[in-house]
């Protein structure tokens, strides 16, 4: 079972006083048991968004003393900035990553919020899913009026808190209201424009957010506004669903920008939206320069993007992940203002940081040999067999990828394109298997060290050993099985691609019929230590079938290459 994670993602009202913000972190990482991901303070905002990851509990309890030690250092009162706001701890989501679901989320966020409202007697609202009332969904509802409507809205029942409804006195003066939700990743991104106008800069925010603009008779700028039975404007819905959007000018940097939230990327990914700006900020004369991302990104996200602005290209898009991220960071800009890290911005790579262990594959070729030649028995064969196999995935890539980009070959680019991207897929998981195959080794060692005294302790030694043991002759399975699927890769481009490349294509055979050969050997030396006899030599049955097909489909693949070679 999965890890339960979940991702908060608080925006506090300060970001210029770095003393106040280093304490409000501090507070959240002493609640213990999280990880703080980013701090992205805005100086022109006043706001600083704090991304932190851990179980639910964790996170709660640090999300809890992150809104008590705010409430202590900002004075509300005193606060101004470019970004709507409404309390010193503004807005406070809860964000499921792992293990655990949105439905799940929303009793957390909502007890999160009555126990901010009851000890430390700041109003709480709840929005998105976690929204007691339909209507608050929307965080611009709950916010509506911004800190200095608090007043008014406390004073009407329409208007009041979910929980800490009272009349506005001087606590609430200081610490302002809290808005706490549950909510899928939302990804808050401001597109740079050329221009210093935030009028022309809201003109196109109007254009794309999903609640668009009101209708107005005559004139579309300055005539009345169209309203329905009851009063409300009638709305003329911009050309981007799931997503908020308003125009500003950022001192700091200058320039007016398009500040937008993409509340649900699988209808308007990232792209979609830069292109979409783009488009209209085009028609009003206006040119988008480039892209900030506020707080962390997922990584679908720019690999989504990389794609895109590749397949515009006509590009092949079956390259190494680092290639296509920074694809993205080149195509939207997001260097424009300030160096973009993907080690720093992306959320996968920030939780993998801390429990990455040193891998093989990190390793230089050379580091690689020398430590497959050392008296340690691991790496050995089954790690060198899934790495001819990667090899042998990266020959076939290679090939597709220069034939996609051969001249007078313009109009195949996505036929080669999809080979390389297969090659790619069978590239990764092949090296993946690299270092899993000496997992499966070490786990067999690890064993060994188990006590062995009792008759329950040499019965439990026992299991864990077949158990071991089954898995370090399933992972060279998978190895042969991968491998095998670099053979139709190799084939198409020794017969298809670039013929100046055919012989790289003939070395991509005989590197996956190396990774096959010798990955069954490493299944047959572990299946022999396994009780069950039946499981054993079904195993053995299969890989020696798959080991056959290879023989024969390299043999295939020479004799094609052999041929080419010779015309």
């Amino acid at each position: 079972m999965n890890k339960r994670i979940i991702e908060c993602v608080p925006n506090f009202s300060e970001g210029r006083d770095k003393e106040k913000i280093r304490q409000i972190v501090r507070a959240i990482e002493a609640a213990g048991g999280v990880k703080v991901l980013d701090v992205d303070p805005g100086e022109a905002t006043n706001r600083t968004v704090v991304t932190f990851v851990g179980e639910p509990e964790a996170v709660v309890e640090a999300a809890f003393a992150g809104v008590r030690k705010a409430a202590e250092v900002i004075d509300m009162r005193q606060h101004h900035g470019e970004h709507p706001r409404m309390g010193a701890t503004d807005v406070l989501p809860l964000v499921p990553v792992s293990g655990i679901t949105l439905e799940e989320c929303v009793p957390l966020a909502r007890d999160l919020a009555r126990r901010i409202a009851d000890e430390l007697h700041i109003p709480t609202y709840c929005y998105e899913a976690a929204a007691l009332r339909p209507e608050r969904r929307n965080l611009a509802v709950c916010r509506a009026g911004e800190y200095e409507a608090l007043p008014d809205k406390l004073a009407h029942v329409d208007t009041e808190p979910d929980f800490g409804a009272r009349p506005y006195d001087e606590g609430i003066a200081r610490t302002g209201a809290t808005t706490v939700g549950a909510r899928d990743f939302l990804i808050a991104v401001n597109f740079n424009l050329n221009t210093t106008s935030t009028r022309r800069a809201n003109a196109i925010a109007f254009d794309v957010r999903e609640k668009g603009r009101p209708v107005r008779e005559g004139n579309p700028i300055t005539g009345p506004i169209v309203r329905d039975a009851d009063g409300k404007p009638v709305m003329r819905p911009g050309t981007l669903p799931a997503t908020k959007a308003i125009g500003w000018y950022i001192k700091e940097y200058g320039i007016a920008q398009v500040s937008m939230n993409l509340t649900d990327i699988s209808r308007t990914p990232l792209h979609v939206a830069f292109d979409e700006v783009c488009r209209k900020a085009d028609a009003r004369g206006v040119r988008v320069t480039g892209t900030e991302i506020v707080g962390l990104v997922p990584k679908r996200a720019l690999i989504d993007a990389g794609r895109h602005f590749l397949r515009k290209q006509r590009r092949s898009t079956g390259i190494s992940e680092e290639e296509i991220m920074k694809i993205a960071i080149k195509s939207m800009g997001l260097d424009d203002l300030k160096p973009f890290r993907p080690e720093e911005k992306v959320i996968e790579y920030l939780l993998e940081a801390d429990d990455r262990k040193e891998r093989l594959i990190d390793m230089s070729c050379k580091a690689f040999a020398e430590e497959t030649a050392s008296e340690s028995p691991a790496p050995g064969g089954g790690s060198i067999s899934a790495y001819m196999g990667a090899l042998g995935a990266a020959l076939g890539t290679m090939v597709a990828n220069l034939s996609s980009h051969k001249a007078g070959w313009d109009e195949r680019w996505e036929e080669f394109s999809d080979w390389a991207d297969r090659g790619q897929k069978l590239l990764d998981e092949l090296l993946h298997l690299v270092d899993e195959d000496t997992e499966a080794f070490n786990r067999i060692m690890a064993v060994f060290a188990m006590p062995k005294g009792s008759d329950e302790e040499k019965a439990a030694r026992s299991a864990a050993l077949q158990e071991a043991t089954l898995y370090a002759t399933q992972v060279p399975l998978r190895t042969m099985k991968a491998a095998a699927e670099v053979f139709p890769i190799v084939k198409a481009m020794a017969e298809t691609g670039n013929p100046n490349s055919v012989s790289d294509a003939g070395v991509g055979a005989i590197a996956a019929r190396g990774a096959v050969l010798g990955a069954c050997l490493n299944v047959k030396i572990n299946a022999a230590g396994l009780k069950d006899r039946t499981v054993a030599e079904s195993l053995t049955a299969e890989a020696d079938s798959i080991a056959a097909e290879a023989v024969r489909l390299e043999a295939e693949i020479l004799r094609i290459a052999e041929d080419k070679i010779k015309k």
